[in-house]
């Protein structure tokens, strides 16, 4: 029998409604609706158009129900981390809510620590420490007296947002709640000992559930408007990354491998059974993320192809379109490992000139300062990949693992030339795909909750047997190994 699911899949760049279609053990993907996410400035700051996105996700679920009529059973929603909507005690929106890379979190994490230790924190979180954290952002808001946050009844990170407004259901699923850096993974709650200590009202989170929660059907006031009949509302994995790595297509007896979700955000890590909250990962700032089935992920967020989407921004608004695939035949043409910067060095961080960033980090450490766009834009790439080596040896050294290959999935599997950087720099095996792993993991998380799968495994199964990868072997590993040390002087001078 033949099932068909939505997945909304909201990314930092761009947003759309999948159908996926389920069949004698093969998954098929349809994009049904794709659009922008943009983020909008106002006199306040930088903020996402949530109420657009709204619209924008009614407009794929219609359109995917005029296409298919009663055959959709369920509906998940994912999104990026961090970021969430402040609802009033009659569930209204209190404004439009804020980007994660709005300058009023510049400097709250050093606020932070002169009320409770960094030591505390992660004791009692497990997140790694950065300033676009959903716990600072909070605490930017506590220390300018913010009329929404004392107004607020609940809080809701963002997918949370869209699903109540599907079903009238006021939860927080568990994978995007371990990104706010407010959860203590440990005791399965929210941190009452960090809020506390800086005055954030704890009674403003929703209670949390499971990915694979069926949290029930379409309001029907919404689902008269959209033309639909019951269909049922689950929380897969709603942070993106995790549904991406609930689509890892590795096998039961493969344990040894690491991952990465890579687009915008290079999130690299490996999957636990337990929270690693000790001090060696504190050092390497390690973060305990929430994955299916109660997982963990342990990971790293790496500064990734936003690098590279900031550099075709800033070519753009001079009047020279470039899209990716020009960039990267510029890069790959580009003079090799002649230049090499810290991805996730602050001045990277806010939207701006990324590409006169790049030369100005590059004569600041005393390199040849790349000036086509090919060599920025290999700068870039190679500098991810060398990022990629040293968050490897902070997972193989924490967890006591030595790993075997990395799956790269998500959107910027298509780069094939960082693909083969990150090949090259980490000296493993790479196994790149399915690109649209983010949906895949939240359409496979649904057929679960309904029934239709019976475990992770044979959704991965599902995925081997559905979706094609490809394997990328380690090359010019002597002048790369010279490369990483000429890095980590420029990281760790």
């Amino acid at each position: 029998m033949a099932y068909q699911y939505l997945a909304i899949d909201l990314g930092a760049e761009s947003g759309r409604v999948i159908l996926g279609t389920l069949e004698n053990g093969r998954l098929q993907l349809e994009e049904v609706h794709r659009f922008a996410n943009n983020p909008v400035t106002t006199p306040d700051g930088l903020h996402w158009d949530v109420l657009r996105l709204w619209s924008e996700i009614k407009v794929g679920i219609t359109l995917a129900i005029r296409k298919h009529s009663q055959n959709i059973v369920g509906i998940g929603v994912d999104t990026w981390g961090v970021d969430f909507g402040l609802l009033d005690k009659n569930g209204g929106l209190l404004g439009n809510p804020f980007h994660y890379r709005d300058s009023r979190n510049d400097g709250m994490v050093e606020e932070a620590f002169l009320r409770i230790s960094r030591e505390q924190i992660f004791e009692n979180t497990g997140i790694q420490f950065m300033q676009i954290n959903t716990l600072y952002q909070l605490f930017s808001m506590v220390k300018n007296s913010a009329e929404t946050l004392q107004a607020a009844d609940k809080l809701l990170m963002i997918p949370d947002l869209f699903n109540y407004w599907l079903t009238g259901i006021k939860v927080s699923e568990f994978s995007i709640a371990t990104t706010s850096q407010c959860y203590d993974p440990r005791l399965g709650g929210w941190s009452q000992p960090v809020l506390n200590a800086l005055g954030i009202p704890a009674n403003i989170f929703a209670p949390i559930v499971q990915p694979g929660t069926l949290l029930g059907p379409l309001l029907p006031a919404l689902a008269h408007e959209i033309g639909a009949s019951s269909i049922s509302v689950i929380a897969p994995a709603c942070h993106d990354t995790g549904s991406a790595v609930a689509a890892i297509p590795s096998a039961q007896d493969s344990k040894d491998y690491a991952w990465i979700s890579s687009g915008t955000w290079s999130l690299m890590g490996t999957d636990s059974s337990a929270p690693v909250i000790t001090p060696e990962s504190l050092k390497c700032n390690l973060t305990n993320e929430g994955g299916v089935f109660g997982s963990i992920r342990l990971l790293k967020n790496i500064t990734g192809l936003w690098l590279v989407q900031e550099c075709r921004r800033t070519w753009a608004s001079q009047g020279d379109e470039l899209s990716y695939g020009d960039l990267t035949d510029l890069a790959a043409q580009a003079s090799p490992l002649r230049s090499l910067i810290d991805p996730d060095a602050p001045e990277f961080s806010h939207p701006g000139d990324m590409p006169d960033r790049i030369r100005a980090f590059c004569r600041r450490t005393s390199q040849p300062v790349p000036e086509t766009r090919g060599e920025i834009i290999r700068c870039a790439l190679e500098s991810l990949a060398m990022k990629y080596r040293s968050v490897l040896e902070m997972l193989e050294k924490v967890t006591g693992r030595s790993m075997q290959v990395l799956h790269i999935v998500g959107g910027g599997t298509k780069n094939r030339l960082l693909n083969q950087f990150a090949a090259n720099g980490t000296g493993l095996r790479v196994v790149t795909g399915p690109v649209e792993a983010t949906a895949i993991g939240n359409i496979l998380m649904q057929a679960i909750a309904l029934g239709h799968i019976d475990s992770l495994e044979s959704s991965r199964q599902v995925v081997r047997q559905s979706f094609e990868v490809e394997t990328y072997q380690p090359q010019e590993r002597e002048a790369w190994n010279e490369a990483y040390q000429r890095y980590q002087t420029v990281v760790n001078p």
